[in-house]
């Protein structure tokens, strides 16, 4: 699978997976924040993480990690919700 540079394809939201699979919800998101971007993963509503970056760079490794966690959710069986 190829990896596409980053996109903003809305002005609010940088980034945003959700994927579904046997009832469960895996959602990963990034936004901007008041200084900087909100990096956030939940599981069925439930907050995993969330990381507030000033750094782009930071933001860039996030969103490849999420890259990387939506791939590996994918070969296991996990669907992207529309």
């Amino acid at each position: 699978m190829t990896r596409r540079s980053w996109q903003c394809l809305d002005p609010v939201v940088m980034y945003a997976k959700t994927l579904r699979h046997h009832g469960q919800v895996h959602s990963f998101l990034i936004t901007p924040a008041p200084e900087g971007w909100e990096v956030r993963e939940e599981l069925d509503n439930r907050l995993l993480k969330v990381v507030h970056y000033t750094d782009w760079h930071r933001v860039e490794r996030a969103r490849m990690a999420f890259t990387d966690a939506v791939d590996s959710l994918r070969i296991a069986g996990w669907v992207e919700v529309a």
